[in-house]
Protein backbone atom coordinates (compact mmCIF):
# COMPACT_ATOMS: atom_id res chain seq x y z
CA UNK A 1 0.00 0.00 0.00
CA UNK A 2 1.05 3.50 -0.89
CA UNK A 3 1.51 6.81 1.30
CA UNK A 4 2.09 9.95 0.08
CA UNK A 5 4.74 11.62 1.14
CA UNK A 6 5.89 15.62 0.49
CA UNK A 7 9.23 17.67 1.24
CA UNK A 8 9.78 21.46 0.75
CA UNK A 9 12.47 22.69 -1.61
CA UNK A 10 14.10 25.67 -2.47
CA UNK A 11 12.78 27.00 -5.84
CA UNK A 12 16.11 26.39 -7.94
CA UNK A 13 15.67 22.99 -6.84
CA UNK A 14 12.28 22.35 -7.51
CA UNK A 15 12.44 23.79 -10.74
CA UNK A 16 15.56 21.55 -12.16
CA UNK A 17 14.27 18.37 -9.95
CA UNK A 18 12.17 16.57 -12.94
CA UNK A 19 15.54 16.81 -15.42
CA UNK A 20 17.19 15.61 -12.69
CA UNK A 21 15.19 12.24 -12.23
CA UNK A 22 15.49 11.92 -16.28
CA UNK A 23 19.27 12.96 -16.17
CA UNK A 24 19.54 9.79 -13.79
CA UNK A 25 18.01 7.42 -16.45
CA UNK A 26 14.17 7.32 -14.10
CA UNK A 27 10.83 7.91 -15.49
CA UNK A 28 9.19 7.32 -11.95
CA UNK A 29 9.78 10.28 -9.47
CA UNK A 30 9.33 8.21 -6.35
CA UNK A 31 11.51 5.67 -7.51
CA UNK A 32 13.85 7.88 -7.67
CA UNK A 33 13.47 9.41 -4.58
CA UNK A 34 13.62 6.06 -2.84
CA UNK A 35 16.82 4.67 -4.29
CA UNK A 36 18.42 8.02 -3.91
CA UNK A 37 16.99 7.70 -0.01
CA UNK A 38 18.38 4.11 0.45
CA UNK A 39 21.95 5.33 -1.50
CA UNK A 40 22.25 7.80 1.10
CA UNK A 41 21.74 6.23 4.16
CA UNK A 42 23.89 3.62 3.30
CA UNK A 43 26.46 5.77 2.42
CA UNK A 44 26.08 7.11 5.80
CA UNK A 45 25.46 4.48 7.60
CA UNK A 46 28.22 1.97 6.02
CA UNK A 47 30.34 4.34 4.24
CA UNK A 48 32.57 3.44 1.41
CA UNK A 49 34.70 0.03 1.22
CA UNK A 50 37.67 1.79 2.46
CA UNK A 51 36.29 3.81 5.06
CA UNK A 52 34.50 1.07 6.75
CA UNK A 53 35.36 -0.60 10.04
CA UNK A 54 38.00 -3.52 9.44
CA UNK A 55 35.71 -6.25 10.89
CA UNK A 56 32.46 -5.49 9.15
CA UNK A 57 31.19 -7.50 7.30
CA UNK A 58 30.62 -6.68 3.43
CA UNK A 59 28.80 -7.89 0.54
CA UNK A 60 28.88 -6.74 -3.18
CA UNK A 61 30.41 -7.63 -6.22
CA UNK A 62 33.98 -6.86 -7.52
CA UNK A 63 34.31 -5.55 -11.32
CA UNK A 64 37.49 -5.30 -12.40
CA UNK A 65 38.69 -3.93 -16.15
CA UNK A 66 41.71 -5.44 -17.37
CA UNK A 67 43.67 -6.20 -20.61
CA UNK A 68 44.08 -9.87 -20.77
CA UNK A 69 47.14 -11.68 -22.61
CA UNK A 70 46.50 -15.07 -23.52
CA UNK A 71 42.81 -15.41 -22.47
CA UNK A 72 44.12 -14.28 -18.78
CA UNK A 73 41.28 -14.70 -15.92
CA UNK A 74 42.44 -12.97 -12.82
CA UNK A 75 40.79 -16.06 -10.63
CA UNK A 76 39.46 -13.84 -7.32
CA UNK A 77 38.01 -17.25 -6.43
CA UNK A 78 41.21 -19.03 -5.11
CA UNK A 79 41.88 -16.57 -2.16
CA UNK A 80 41.00 -17.93 1.60
CA UNK A 81 40.45 -14.51 3.23
CA UNK A 82 36.92 -13.94 1.29
CA UNK A 83 34.16 -15.82 0.22
CA UNK A 84 32.94 -15.81 -3.25
CA UNK A 85 29.42 -16.69 -4.44
CA UNK A 86 29.58 -16.46 -8.12
CA UNK A 87 32.44 -15.47 -10.80
CA UNK A 88 32.24 -14.13 -14.03
CA UNK A 89 34.50 -13.64 -16.78
CA UNK A 90 33.59 -11.90 -19.99
CA UNK A 91 36.23 -10.80 -23.10
CA UNK A 92 36.56 -8.73 -26.39
CA UNK A 93 34.19 -6.23 -25.01
CA UNK A 94 33.74 -2.83 -26.13
CA UNK A 95 36.57 -1.34 -28.88
CA UNK A 96 39.12 -3.15 -27.96
CA UNK A 97 39.30 -7.06 -28.67
CA UNK A 98 41.60 -6.99 -25.47
CA UNK A 99 39.55 -5.43 -23.01
CA UNK A 100 38.17 -8.18 -20.30
CA UNK A 101 35.56 -7.60 -17.29
CA UNK A 102 35.64 -9.81 -14.35
CA UNK A 103 32.58 -9.70 -11.90
CA UNK A 104 33.05 -11.58 -8.59
CA UNK A 105 30.22 -11.68 -6.14
CA UNK A 106 32.09 -11.57 -2.57
CA UNK A 107 31.73 -11.46 1.20
CA UNK A 108 34.24 -10.96 3.93
CA UNK A 109 35.65 -8.85 6.44
CA UNK A 110 35.88 -4.80 5.41
CA UNK A 111 39.76 -5.58 5.92
CA UNK A 112 39.66 -8.53 3.95
CA UNK A 113 37.42 -7.23 0.71
CA UNK A 114 39.69 -4.08 0.90
CA UNK A 115 42.64 -6.39 0.72
CA UNK A 116 41.51 -7.78 -2.71
CA UNK A 117 40.39 -5.09 -4.38
CA UNK A 118 44.10 -3.50 -3.42
CA UNK A 119 46.00 -6.87 -4.60
CA UNK A 120 43.48 -5.94 -8.09
CA UNK A 121 45.06 -2.73 -8.29
CA UNK A 122 48.22 -3.63 -8.31
CA UNK A 123 47.43 -6.62 -10.72
CA UNK A 124 49.27 -5.60 -13.92
CA UNK A 125 47.07 -4.52 -17.15
CA UNK A 126 44.27 -3.83 -14.52
CA UNK A 127 42.71 -0.90 -16.30
CA UNK A 128 39.67 -0.04 -13.13
CA UNK A 129 38.69 -1.95 -10.01
CA UNK A 130 35.22 -0.58 -8.38
CA UNK A 131 33.07 -2.35 -5.53
CA UNK A 132 29.21 -2.30 -5.65
CA UNK A 133 28.34 -3.25 -2.04
CA UNK A 134 25.20 -5.71 -1.89
CA UNK A 135 21.94 -3.25 -0.59
CA UNK A 136 21.56 -3.77 3.01
CA UNK A 137 19.28 -5.70 4.72
CA UNK A 138 17.81 -5.90 8.28
CA UNK A 139 19.06 -8.90 10.42
CA UNK A 140 17.12 -12.06 10.01
CA UNK A 141 15.11 -10.55 7.53
CA UNK A 142 14.77 -13.83 5.44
Amino acid sequence: MSQILSFSADREFANDFDDLIKRSGYKNRSRFIRDAALFFAEIQQKGDLMDMADEEIVEGHLVVHYQHANEQKLMVSRTSSIEVAAYHHSSRLGHSCHLSVDVVHVKGEARNVRGVYEQLQNTSNVDKVSFISAPMRQEDCC
